[in-house]
């Protein structure tokens, strides 16, 4: 009977005890997690790890700007006084001289890019391509000629940095023309009216918004039959540069927005 008594008395006083030692354990994580000492645990034993959120990335509002396909409509203008020598001499074997006769022209360009892929390339080179199509009417305010038609194609690579609203670009056109020739009686003229033309450019492209944009660079324009008028009469050429400004507006609907 004895035994009986000490026995129950003995889970009693076991049962009066395990809350405490509940307790212990818990203020032990509760302290441990709150000086910093070591990380709350789990039931299983594992530590709990705090993973830090995500960080939130803007969208590049370029893509809605540069994509495959896209069209605008493209008016350019500019002032071309500086004359040099063609920047091709060295591969026609010709002296490297600019012509001894002094042009200015002022080109004006109507015409069409045509966007021909999505945003793509490196860091650095990240961007897209365009074509243009576009005619062409050059004032030509100092030289013995007075005018020059063309239609000229070119190429152009768009570089795009994220969010940037100013884009540098990179482009060249070549094209063919008519200009009121003088070579015949004027010395360092042009030997006749059918020529070709090839231009350079670089500058940067400011992007008010999905549909407006304007250009601002520097232009090299080279005029020339490709010695089609010699012997009788010595293709001198035209080569010159200066400053050119466009405006850029989105031919057709808005693209649709998407998350980036």
């Amino acid at each position: 009977m004895e035994s009986l008594w000490d026995s129950v008395a003995a889970n009693v006083e076991q049962q009066r005890d395990q809350p405490s030692a509940a307790g212990s354990s818990s203020a032990v994580a509760v302290s441990g997690g709150a000086d910093g000492g070591s990380p709350a645990a789990t039931s299983s034993g594992s530590p709990v790890e705090s993973l830090p959120p995500a960080p939130l990335q803007r969208p590049d509002f370029n893509r809605d700007i540069f994509y495959k396909n896209k069209l605008e409509f493209s008016v350019e203008s500019g002032w071309l006084p500086i004359n040099i020598p063609f920047v091709y001499d060295f591969l026609v074997d010709s002296a490297y001289t600019a012509n001894p006769l002094p042009y200015t022209m002022i080109p004006n360009l109507v015409g069409v890019r045509w966007q021909r892929g999505d945003i793509k390339g490196p860091v650095v080179l990240r961007g897209n391509w365009d074509f243009s199509f576009s005619g062409s009417y050059t004032d030509v305010e100092r030289g013995p000629e007075t005018r020059y038609f063309a239609f000229d194609f070119g190429i152009r690579r768009n570089f795009v940095p994220r969010r940037w609203r100013a884009t540098p670009y990179f482009e060249m056109r070549g094209g063919l023309g008519a200009i009121n020739a003088k070579g015949y009686k004027v010395t360092y003229g042009q030997g006749q009216d059918f020529t070709f033309t090839h231009m350079i450019g670089s500058g940067v492209r400011y992007n008010f918004n999905s549909r407006w944009s304007a250009t601002a660079g520097l232009n090299y324009m080279h005029v020339s039959n490709f010695y089609l008028s010699e012997p009788k009469i010595e293709d001198y050429g035209i080569n010159v540069y200066g400053p050119m400004f466009g405006l850029n507006i989105r031919m057709g609907k808005e693209k649709a927005r998407s998350v980036h």
